[in-house]
Formats: C-alpha cells, sequence, structure tokens
C-alpha cells in the first residue's frame, strides 16, 4: 500500500477519521479483485502463503463416497469396547433393564453431541485445534488437549492389537496352543506346569506364554521381545493405513468396518448352535428392575455412551471436517449412534451365547469332579448308600440329579459338610461370574472356543475381528492428532505420520516389558477418563452458551437445508452440560473413594492379587491426568492476557475469484454499501448477514465469517456472498 494513501496516513495520525469507504478506495492503486484479498489486518500480506490457503481449501481432500465415509464414523466408533466391555456392564447392572439407561443417555448425551462434533467439524472444515479456536479463541487450548489425549490412548490401544497379532498367528496350528497345560520333566518324570495346572490352560498361556508377566509394577522385567515385534506389526500396519490421509485410511474402512460384522454374524449362528447357548442368553437379558435405580448404573452408562462414540477425541471431527458442507450430518449422527448401539447388543448376544456354552462345559466338569469325590467317600464309608436317591446313576449323572444328591447330603451331614470339600455346581454361579477387557477375549472367550469343532478357524475369524475392530478405532485416534496438526502446522502429512507413529512406537515400549500389562491397565483407566469429561464440556459451552445455540442453529440451517428439531437447542444448551457435570463430578468422587490400584498376577500363587500403585506410579499416574488436561488452561491464560495472538482483533476481506467490484467513482455518499457485486453483475449483495460466525473482543463487526481459511480461525470476513433477500 503507497505511503501517502490516507489508511497509511490514519495509522500515523491521533485525528478522528470520517473518509468513507469510496474516498479510501479512490486513493489506492487499481487491484485485480478478481484474484486479490483485501488485508486490512495491519500485518504484511503475504501473497505466496494467501495463494496456498486458497489452494488449500479448495483442494482439501474429500470422501469417495458418502459410503466410505460412514464406514469410517462406524470404524471409529465400534471398537473393542463394544465387544468386552459393553456385555460385561450389561450382566452387571442388570442385564436387559441396563439397555434403557444406556438407550435414554444415548439420545439426550451420546447423540446431541455426536452431531455437534459432527456439525462443527463439516462447518469448518478443520480439525480440532483449528474448530475450536474458530469458535472460541480462549479455548483453543481444547483441540491440543483431544491430541494429547488421543496420543496417551493410541499408545497403549495398539498394544491391545499386537496382542491380538499374536493370538491371531498363534491360531494357525491344531490343536490351539493354549487348549492343554504343557508338560515339563522334572528329572525322569513329567508333570504339568505348576502354575497352569493351578490355574487353567488359557489363564496360563495369556499370562504366562504371552506376557510373560511380573509379580508387580514395580518389576519391569525387562522388554518382552515377542510383545515388541507385535507392537512394531501393529504400528506399521496404522502407519501405511494413514500414509495418504483418507485417500489411503478410507479405503481400509472398507474391509475394517464389515469384516467384524461378518465375523459377529458368523459367530451368532455357531453359538446358537451350541448347547447352553439360550442359557446364557436368558441370563444376560432377564431384567433386574431394581439395578435401574443404582445410580452407579447411570453413571457408568454415561461413561460407555461417552467413550463408545469416541466424544472429545477430535476424531469425529477430523473425519467430518473432509465433508462437502452441503452434507446431512444429522442423519449421519443418528444412523451411527443407533448402529454404534445395535452393533454392542449384537455383540452381547454372542458374547453370552458363547459364555452359556462354555457355563454348561465348566459345569459338567465341575460335576464329574464331585461325582468323584461321592464315590470315595462312599467307598471308605465316609457317607452311606442310604443318602443316594435310587434313581441316580453315576456312569450317566446329570446336573439335576447331582443337586438333589448335594442338597440331601448337605442336609444330613450339616455340621462336618464343609469338610466334606463338595461344590454346588450350580450353572447360575458360572454365568455370573462377571469378565471383561482383555479377561473376556483372551481368556475366557479363548477357552470356549477351545470346545468348538475347527477351533483354529474361529480362533483365526475372533482375532482377525479384534484386530480390525483396533485398527478402525486407531485409525479415527490417530487422525484425531494428524489432521489438526496437519492443518494448522502446514507440515507434510506424508512426513508427520511416519515420524508420529515411530516416535509412538518407541514411548510404547514402556508398554511390552513384562510388566507393561499394568501400565496398559494404569493408562486405561486414568489417562483420558477425566480430561475427555472436561474437554465436551467445555466443547458444549463453547458451542452453545459463547457461540451461541441460536445462531448455531441459524448455520445449520442455512447448511444442512432444514432446521434441526428444537431438542437439539434444549440438549445442548441444558441437559448435555448438566448431566456432563454429574458425570464429571461422579468421576472425580469415584477416584477418590476407590484407591488407585490394579490387579496383579502372582506367579507363586497362580491368582491375581489386588496391589495399590506405588509412590513413582502414583506421581505417573496425576501427570497423566494434568498433562492431558494442561492446555485447557494455558491457552486461555495465553490469550486472555494476550501473551499469544488469537486473531480476533484482525480483520481480513476476502473477495473470492470472479467476484467482481464495481465501478465506485459514481458512488453517492450513502450508496457506499452496495459497491461490491456476486458473479452475476445485475445482484446486489448486501455486505451485512443477518448473523455472525465469531466476534472477538473489542469487535463490533457482523460481517460474516468466510470458511475458506486464511491462517488465522476466526478472521476471514466475506463481504460478497450474502444476498440481500437476507437482510
Amino acid at each position: 500500500m503507497p505511503k501517502n494513501s490516507k489508511v497509511t496516513q490514519r495509522e500515523h495520525s491521533s485525528e478522528h477519521v470520517t473518509e468513507s469507504v469510496a474516498d479510501l478506495l479512490a486513493h489506492e492503486e487499481p487491484v485485480d479483485y478478481k484474484r486479490s484479498v483485501l488485508n486490512v489486518t495491519g500485518e504484511t500480506w503475504d501473497k505466496q502463503k494467501d495463494g496456498e490457503e486458497e489452494l488449500d481449501a479448495e483442494n482439501r481432500p474429500a470422501w469417495n463416497s458418502k459410503l466410505q465415509y460412514i464406514l469410517a464414523q462406524i470404524g471409529y466408533s465400534v471398537g473393542l469396547g463394544n465387544v468386552w466391555r459393553f456385555p460385561y456392564l450389561c450382566q452387571k447392572n442388570g442385564g436387559g433393564a441396563y439397555l434403557v439407561p444406556y438407550l435414554v443417555l444415548l439420545i439426550i448425551i451420546g447423540l446431541p453431541l455426536f452431531f455437534l462434533e459432527l456439525a462443527v467439524g463439516q462447518r469448518i472444515r478443520r480439525g480440532s485445534i483449528g474448530v475450536w479456536n474458530y469458535i472460541c479463541p480462549r479455548l483453543g487450548g481444547i483441540g491440543y488437549a483431544s491430541c494429547l489425549v488421543c496420543f496417551f490412548v493410541g499408545l497403549y490401544y495398539n498394544v491391545i492389537i499386537g496382542w491380538s497379532i499374536f493370538y491371531f498367528f498363534k491360531s494357525f496350528q491344531y490343536p490351539l496352543p493354549w487348549s492343554e497345560c504343557p508338560i515339563v520333566k522334572n528329572g525322569s518324570v513329567a508333570v504339568v506346569e505348576t502354575e497352569c495346572e493351578r490355574s487353567s490352560a488359557t489363564t496360563y498361556f495369556w499370562y504366562r506364554e504371552t506376557l510373560d508377566i511380573s509379580n508387580s509394577i514395580s518389576e519391569s522385567g525387562g522388554l518382552n521381545w515377542k510383545m515388541t515385534l507385535c507392537l512394531l506389526v501393529a504400528w506399521s500396519l496404522v502407519g501405511l493405513a494413514m500414509i495418504k490421509g483418507i485417500q489411503s485410511s478410507g479405503k481400509v474402512m472398507y474391509f475394517s468396518s464389515l469384516f467384524p460384522y461378518v465375523v459377529l454374524v458368523c459367530f451368532l449362528v455357531r453359538g446358537l448352535l451350541l448347547r447352553g447357548a439360550v442359557d446364557g442368553i436368558m441370563h444376560m437379558f432377564t431384567p433386574k428392575l431394581d439395578k435401574m435405580l443404582d445410580p452407579q448404573v447411570w453413571r457408568e452408562a454415561a461413561t460407555q455412551v461417552f467413550f463408545a462414540l469416541g466424544l472429545g477425541f477430535g476424531g469425529v471431527i477430523a473425519f467430518s471436517s473432509y465433508n462437502k458442507q452441503d452434507n446431512n450430518c444429522h442423519f449421519d449422527a443418528t444412523l451411527v449412534s443407533f448402529i454404534n448401539f445395535f452393533t454392542s447388543v449384537l455383540a452381547t448376544l454372542v458374547v453370552f451365547a458363547v459364555l452359556g456354552f462354555k457355563a454348561n462345559i465348566m459345569n459338567e466338569k465341575c460335576v464329574v469332579e464331585n461325582a468323584e469325590k461321592i464315590l470315595g467317600y462312599l467307598n471308605t464309608n465316609v457317607l452311606s448308600h442310604d443318602l443316594i436317591p435310587p434313581h441316580v446313576n453315576f456312569s450317566h449323572l446329570t446336573a439335576k440329579d447331582y443337586n438333589e444328591m448335594y442338597r440331601v447330603i448337605m442336609t444330613v451331614k450339616e455340621g462336618h459338610f464343609k469338610e466334606l470339600g463338595l461344590d454346588a455346581c450350580l450353572l447360575e454361579d458360572e454365568l455370573n461370574k462377571s469378565v471383561q477387557g482383555t479377561g473376556l477375549a483372551f481368556i475366557a472367550f479363548t477357552e470356549a472356543m477351545t470346545h468348538f469343532p475347527a477351533s483354529p478357524f474361529w480362533s483365526v475369524m475372533f482375532f482377525l475381528m479384534l484386530i480390525n475392530l483396533g485398527l478402525g478405532s486407531m485409525i479415527g485416534t490417530m487422525s484425531g492428532i494428524t489432521t489438526p496438526i496437519i492443518d494448522t502446522f502446514k507440515v507434510r502429512k506424508e512426513v508427520f505420520t511416519v515420524g508420529c507413529c515411530i516416535f509412538a512406537f518407541l514411548v510404547g515400549l514402556i508398554f511390552v516389558q513384562r510388566s507393561g500389562n499394568y501400565f496398559v491397565t494404569m493408562f486405561d483407566d486414568y489417562s483420558a477418563t477425566l480430561p475427555l469429561t472436561v474437554v465436551v464440556i467445555l466443547e458444549n459451552i463453547a458451542v452453545a452458551w459463547i457461540y451461541g445455540t441460536k445462531k448455531f442453529m441459524q448455520e445449520l440451517t442455512e447448511m444442512l437445508g432444514f432446521r434441526p428439531y428444537q431438542f437439539y437447542y434444549y440438549t445442548w444448551k441444558y441437559v448435555s452440560p448438566i448431566c456432563m457435570a454429574v458425570l464429571m463430578t461422579a468421576s472425580i468422587i469415584q477416584l477418590g473413594v476407590s484407591p488407585p490400584g490394579y490387579s496383579a498376577w502372582i506367579r507363586e500363587e497362580a491368582a491375581e492379587k489386588f496391589l495399590f500403585y506405588p509412590t513413582w506410579a502414583m506421581a505417573i499416574l496425576i501427570s497423566l491426568i494434568i498433562l492431558a488436561s494442561l492446555p485447557l488452561p494455558l491457552v486461555f491464560i495465553l490469550r486472555q492476557f494476550h501473551l499469544v495472538s488469537d486473531g480476533s482483533n484482525a480483520l481480513s476481506v476476502t473477495y473470492k475469484k470472479g467476484r467482481m467490484m464495481k465501478d465506485i467513482s459514481n458512488l453517492e455518499d450513502n450508496d457506499e454499501t452496495r459497491f461490491i457485486l456476486s458473479k452475476v453483475p445485475s445482484e446486489t449483495p448486501s455486505p451485512m448477514p443477518t448473523h455472525r460466525s465469531y466476534l472477538g473482543p473489542g469487535s463490533n463487526s457482523p460481517m460474516e465469517m468466510t470458511t475458506a481459511p486464511n491462517g488465522r480461525y476466526g478472521s476471514g470476513y466475506l463481504l460478497a456472498s450474502t444476498p440481500e433477500s437476507e437482510l
């Protein structure tokens, strides 16, 4: 801009400026408005940078099809938790009755917040950092906190994929290696491994052959080379899937999202044909209505809804940012939310059909073992033959006959019954044995599969399903890191993705030492729950109370072509923030009430034992929570006290390609606001839209923000796109 221009003179003058827009523009140098940006931010205009940003907006990657995008969101939200966490919670919290609080909370918390994240990602077309810088710069730490939580979760989540890879390759043999206890030689005598004999074959294979676990978190024991190699394979798979962004990960989703459903349906059909499967399903869905009044049930249901949809991680926003702006994200939110729910129910049916079969097998084994004890007592005259009902046949003893015999003996020998050491062998007791997480996938389910015909085939299918479920979630989690970082700092996609995977692998070595499973438990319990709850609350507040629910609803109306239901207005503004605040309070109380600890496997006892974390582990635990939450207050302070620029006082007027300027020499004094024309010369758009996207501190301009990036989220204003009819 020339030094003698009125705009430049204004910067060095203390006099009140009264020049009109027409006067100012009349003294400026001619500008090619078809390809120009009028910058009045006070910053030096970088033509090359601006051109790159405009090109970036036009060339932003996009999904090849709507199906690919939906599969990506499903693959991200449907993860390992649907298979091994939801069934456990359903069994623990009232069976079929648990579905009621879960469905209610899915509708009033899950669906609205999921829709909110989809909408802001699609509207602003940036990752989590850019989105929250746009909406409220002072809460820009939300995006950075999401990235950190994604990193923490990705570290241990990929270890679980590594475990699944190990079991997958071990499944290509018959019999399966965890079907029998190993035989060891003690001199010239061959004996069963003591640790395995005192536990079970599947438990021994998990803790000793797979993890080679130490007795406590304090005993490192060095690296487990088998798990280290599997972790390397897992990170290589993630890196290859992510290397080209959604161009590569989108194609992976066709398989990783659909294959688990094929396996679940196959397992359900096979499971329903197994003896005892109906017992498991009936036990699962028999409602215990009194549980619905327990606040703990509602807290666990809310937490499961929260994590099942991947809220707060940034992956939902990242995937949605590659959509077209007129995409119906409300339909997407509803579809994905309920597919997630029905997937959890399907997985629960499969799990308890198989566990019902396993419970019958274990119950029969219990009956046989205790029947042998009774025969021994009869032969040694400890028990009288008169106690045995005449119709009981020991060669074909049923569970019903054994229970009848057990009750008679317990009644007659009441004073000395405990000395006999007989078990009740009730099917209900077997079904009530709660298992979740790794205990379900790598111990209970693997034990059940050893009794399947063609067990290696089913084992290969099961662990390939776990790998795909984990890979789909990992792609979404990593997108929550790569998309906002690449959008914000303009780093090369391939270089950053490879570097991120290598760094994560090196840090993740802590999880593949012999005590690594205890660190996985620590990160799973504490690294994400509280920070993510805070992140989602702030997301909700930023949109509903700072940006404005009415304004957001208006923009959704323009973007979608219809006005969303008023239900979302009230849930965003009141219901969801209150529910999330209650959940956060309950989580903090739970952390205080339940002493931080973990279940350790004690080799000498061949059993699990609850241990408290040592002081140094407590320091790591607290550091994880603080570090994940630190960006929130840090960014707020830096921008509140203007230690870093938030772009809120910058004004950038952008003229898109194809726009034309009317000759301003004939403008009247009161006709300045009509000097910008649209593509059709006869149209005279107003530069003042009916609403604004963001007004920073000290700004009174209601001009609408453009979605085209200009390097400062929340500072690009589009003057030539609002029709006069909106006034």
